[in-house]
């Protein structure tokens, strides 16, 4: 520990006891600052909480400089050993905001002449509370990140609640879920919303995809919208279903579905029976297919699988897009006939 020459200044007895000055108004402001952006000076909650108990020692109008002997600190940090509070002391000092005027006995006190000169011997809190525009803009930007690292992670988590209302099994659901467990910085919390973004995107699109045959906006189409739910009811009661396609022509279009099976698909048993096997190899989960069944009926969510699979790689995920066009809210605009009579259409011309 070398010695430290000290400048002696002459101040007047009035100056120094001013109870007003900055210091003493923005110490624990300053304090505060220090505490809100000590990651950023590798300080531990232990350095905060010395700190803390050195500035408790000072007394207003008396300066910035800590004359409290270590064990007098130690004992109001809690009783921590003094080589604890040296290794703390020595940390603020190479960081600037502790300096040490030490006297020739290490012992800590104050002397003042007749004429108002003083000098100081402790430990001078000085350095710090002339940082104190940096620290309280440090301490802000902490917190603009702080706010903002939260908005995003809301924004994030709300991407994913529409992916998994989509499509239960999607794989960067599960993915973002367990990165989100981490603390993550701000670019690393736009890049996840980027990537949520991009996927709810190509979600959108991937169910828009096959929707290419629209109906006429005229008097036939309100009509249709008003028995809509009266066709759904008959649909779930009777399983008849004037948008469901022959079974012949499902299975002649929808070759990709019936080179999977060993035997002829003759009726809507054998087909129901063909897509709940299809469904776990596309990755949608058997209890998805009972849910999409229950919602649309046996005919509607078989001619899905048998669909989804003929598209192939224009669809990027099965499940969202399986989910989607029998329990989202899109499933009132999967018409299977319809999205048939299109696809033969369209081999023929490619013929």
């Amino acid at each position: 520990m070398a010695f430290t020459k000290l400048s002696i200044k002459s101040v007047s007895a009035d100056t120094a006891l001013d109870p007003s000055t900055a210091s003493e108004t923005d110490i624990w402001t300053i304090f505060r600052a220090l505490r809100d952006a000590r990651s950023l000076f590798n300080l531990r909650p232990g350095h905060i909480q010395t700190l803390q108990a050195m500035l408790s020692f000072l007394k207003p109008g008396h300066g910035e400089t800590v004359f409290a002997s270590n064990n007098s600190i130690c004992q109001r940090v809690g009783g921590i050993d003094e080589r604890t509070l040296r290794r703390h002391i020595n940390r603020f000092v190479e960081l600037g905001f502790i300096k040490r005027n030490d006297s020739s006995n290490r012992k800590r006190y104050r002397v003042r002449s007749s004429g108002g000169e003083c000098i100081s011997f402790g430990l001078s809190l000085t350095p710090l509370l002339q940082r104190a525009g940096e620290l309280i803009a440090l301490a802000q930007q902490m917190e603009n990140s702080r706010r903002d690292r939260i908005f995003l992670r809301k924004q994030i988590l709300t991407r994913l609640a529409y992916l998994e209302e989509s499509g239960p099994e999607n794989s960067l659901v599960q993915e973002t879920r367990k990165v989100l467990r981490r603390k993550l910085s701000l670019p690393e919390y736009r890049i996840l919303l980027a990537n949520a973004d991009a996927e709810c995107q190509l979600l959108s699109t991937a169910v828009d995809t096959p929707k290419t045959m629209k109906l006429p906006a005229n008097d036939g189409q309100t009509v249709r919208h008003q028995s809509r739910s009266e066709e759904e009811r008959k649909d779930l009661e009777g399983e008849t279903n004037i948008e469901t396609p022959e079974p012949h022509h499902l299975t002649s279009v929808c070759d990709q579905a019936t080179s999977f099976t060993t035997k002829p698909l003759r009726d809507w048993h054998d087909i129901e029976d063909h897509a709940r096997t299809l469904a776990p190899m596309m990755g949608i989960h058997g209890n998805t297919f009972e849910k999409a069944k229950n919602a649309v009926g046996a005919r509607k969510a078989s001619c899905a699988i048998f669909i989804i699979l003929q598209l192939g790689t224009r669809i990027r995920d099965f499940g969202a897009y399986f989910h989607a066009i029998t329990m989202g809210q899109r499933r009132h605009q999967f018409n299977p006939s319809e999205l048939i009579q299109h696809m033969l259409e369209k081999d023929r011309l490619n013929a």
